[in-house]
C-alpha cells in the first residue's frame, strides 16, 4: 500500500521521533496483525507507518483532544485557527486561558485551535506545562510561522477516518490491554535523563519517574510472554541496558532539535529494544 507523504506531525512535540525513523524503520517487524502506540506523541512513527488497525494513546489530555478534533471536526478547526494572530500580547492572552475558571468550558475545537497555536507559535516550538499543568512557553517571535496547516490536518483527519484507529487518553499499561499474539506495540515513553539537568518530562504532570521505567519493562515482559511483538525507543543509559538486558538493544544515533540546552541538540546516543529478530 502506497504511504499518503501529506500525513505527518501536525505538532511539533518534545521527543518526536522524525530524526529517528530510518532506524526505526530497519528494525520494524516484518508484519503483523494490529498496531499499539500507547505514547503517540506527534505521531511521526504512526502517520509513518499509516497502520490500517491501531489503538493509539497518550496520557496528554490536551494532546488527545487535537487528534479527536482533526479526527472529528477539521473544517471547523480549520476556520478557528485562521483567527489567531502572530502577536505577543495576543498570544499571553491565549496562553492564559488555561490560569481562568472559564477553561474548562472552552469547547473542544477551541481548546485544539489555542494548542495548535501556540505549538506554532510559542519559543522553539516546545509544550511545556508547569506543575500546575498550566502552558508556559514564552512567545517565539516567528515572521511567518505556519498556524493553519490546513494541508497536514485535511490528510491526517482522512486517514484517521479511512482506517480503524482507536484514539484512547489515559494509562499506558492499559492502553495495550488487548494486545494479543501477532501484535506490535511502539513504545517511545518519556527517556531517562541522560544526565541530572536533563530531565525534560515537562509535558506531562508528574513526570515519569524510575518506578514507571521499571513498571513499562514489566508490561513489556508481559507482552513477550504473550507473543506480541514490541519495539521500544529511549536513551542509551545504563539503566535502560540493565532493564532491557534480555532483550535486543541496538545502539542508534538520533538528532535532537528540541532541547533548552543548544549545546544538547546534537546527535545523541538512543537505543531501540525489541524481543523479535
Amino acid at each position: 500500500m502506497s504511504k499518503n507523504k501529506l500525513i505527518a506531525p501536525f505538532l511539533k512535540w518534545v521527543g518526536g521521533k522524525r530524526q529517528l525513523l530510518p532506524a526505526i524503520n530497519q528494525y520494524m517487524p516484518k508484519s503483523y496483525n494490529n498496531y499499539y502506540e500507547p505514547f503517540v506523541g506527534g505521531g511521526a512513527v504512526l502517520f509513518n507507518l499509516q497502520p490500517q488497525n491501531a489503538i493509539i494513546n497518550d496520557f496528554n489530555q490536551e494532546l488527545v483532544n487535537v487528534y479527536k478534533v482533526i479526527k472529528n471536526h477539521p473544517e471547523e478547526l480549520i476556520k478557528d485557527l485562521k483567527k489567531h494572530k502572530n502577536e505577543s500580547d495576543y498570544f499571553y492572552e491565549i496562553r492564559g486561558l488555561d490560569r481562568k475558571p472559564g477553561f474548562n468550558k472552552l469547547s473542544a475545537i477551541k481548546k485544539a485551535s489555542r494548542i495548535i497555536y501556540l505549538n506554532k507559535t510559542c519559543y522553539n516550538g516546545l509544550y511545556r506545562v508547569n506543575n500546575s499543568g498550566e502552558f508556559n512557553s514564552p512567545f517565539g517571535k516567528y515572521k511567518n510561522p505556519n498556524i493553519v496547516n490546513d494541508i497536514t490536518i485535511n490528510a491526517v483527519s482522512e486517514f484517521l477516518n479511512s482506517n480503524k484507529v482507536r484514539i484512547l487518553n489515559g494509562d499506558f499499561e492499559k492502553a495495550v490491554e488487548t494486545a494479543k499474539e501477532g501484535d506490535f506495540v511502539y513504545f517511545d515513553p518519556p527517556y531517562v535523563p541522560v544526565s541530572q539537568s536533563a530531565n525534560f518530562t515537562g509535558y506531562v504532570q508528574g513526570g515519569f519517574n524510575l518506578a514507571e521505567q521499571e513498571r513499562l519493562r514489566d508490561v513489556c515482559n508481559r507482552l513477550n510472554d504473550k507473543g506480541v511483538q514490541f519495539l521500544l525507543s529511549n536513551s542509551s543509559t545504563p539503566i535502560i541496558h540493565e532493564l532491557y538486558a534480555a532483550y535486543d538493544i541496538k545502539v542508534v544515533k538520533a538528532t535532537r532539535a528540541i532541547n533548552s540546552n543548544a549545546a544538547k541538540r546534537g546527535a545523541i546516543d538512543e537505543v531501540l529494544v525489541r524481543n523479535y529478530e
